[in-house]
């Protein structure tokens, strides 16, 4: 290390978006003496699953959480206080957001260095202002290590830049899984506009049954996964915590997910990923990253790049035009 002090990386979002950090974290850790990373409610999982991360700090930005909560003076008052002490700052966005509005808040920290991509005039708000050409789709984990590199935290020598999590992960041999190949299935997503119906879900668990496979059915919606499970698939709905849930992952031949949180987690532990991918962000920004990976689902249908949370277009035509058939034979092309 080489004693930049207290660093605070911030990423602001689900889950999925804190584990593509990973790569810029580790730059950062590489020379800082203690890393706070800045997380939202539902990104503090992932964010304790970082290598790297010294400390967690939990905060609901209203510029950025879904459902948007009212801005109040009192949780503006206590993320300054819980900031205090931090030397430096490195703000990680997509492409669609602003760092301008935590930057300031920082500075009202005491916050003495600041770095971010702004292509907004930052006035005294940034002291390294990265800006990209954001007509240009890159990979989040490169985007976001860039900046990182960009405000001077080189990555160490032999870090490859993929994704990672902490080690051991935990012993999930209480599932029952152990002794042979499987397939984890999870059908939910944050957006419904990112699934894929659960009926096709549920057909395509039967179908993998039917081809041998032993299917385990993980996720938060304990109403959805017992309906996908059927008779076919193991029910894991709500029982995993998401490091229990990277060891399950990582046990599985390969992972049916849509664009959410376990595919970026797929991604960490080396998970090949049947990727039912909605266009609504673009796959070349937010597909699994560095892993095989079969990406299903119209690319080019008209929700692309809409962003939308809840399907524009009747029907959801990008991803109910997807065949259970066409997820069978995508598992059968990666599993070993």
């Amino acid at each position: 290390m080489s004693g930049r002090g207290r660093v605070l990386v911030a990423r602001l979002d689900d889950a999925g978006d804190v584990l593509l950090a990973g790569p810029a974290v580790r730059a950062v850790a590489a020379h800082a003496r203690e890393v706070t990373m800045l997380a939202g409610p539902h990104g503090r999982a992932a964010a304790e699953l970082l290598p790297g991360v010294d400390r967690v700090v939990v905060w609901r930005a209203p510029w950025i959480a879904h459902p948007a909560p009212p801005v109040s003076a009192d949780a503006v008052a206590g993320l300054v206080a819980e900031l205090a002490g931090i030397d430096e700052a490195v703000i990680l966005t997509s492409f669609h957001q602003s760092a301008l509005p935590l930057a300031l808040l920082l500075r009202l920290a005491g916050v003495g260095r600041i770095s971010a991509i702004s292509n907004d005039y930052p006035g005294s708000l940034l002291d390294v202002r990265h800006v990209v050409d954001e007509d240009v789709d890159v990979p989040e984990p490169e985007r976001m290590l860039a900046l990182a590199v960009a405000a001077g935290f080189e990555p160490p020598p032999g870090d490859d830049g993929g994704l990672a999590v902490r080690r051991p992960l935990p012993d999930v041999a209480r599932f029952g899984l152990a002794g042979g190949p499987y397939v984890v299935v999870h059908p939910g997503a944050s957006a419904p506009a990112r699934t894929w119906p659960a009926e096709r879900h549920r057909q395509a668990v039967r179908e993998l049954a039917d081809d041998g496979h032993r299917v385990a059915v993980t996720g938060t919606e304990r109403e959805l996964t017992a309906f996908v499970a059927g008779e076919g698939g193991l029910d894991l709905g709500g029982l995993t915590a998401l490091a229990e849930l990277a060891a399950l992952v990582e046990g599985a031949g390969v992972l049916v997910s849509g664009n959410t949180g376990p595919a970026h987690l797929a991604a960490a532990v080396g998970t090949p990923v049947v990727s039912l991918f909605a266009p609504v962000v673009p796959a070349a920004r937010w597909a699994p990253y560095r892993v095989p990976t079969v990406l299903l689902g119209d690319q080019d249908a008209p929700c692309r790049g809409s962003r939308a949370r809840l399907c524009p277009v009747a029907g959801h035509p990008c991803l109910a035009r997807v065949t259970s058939e066409q997820v069978v034979k995508a598992v059968r092309e990666l599993v070993p």
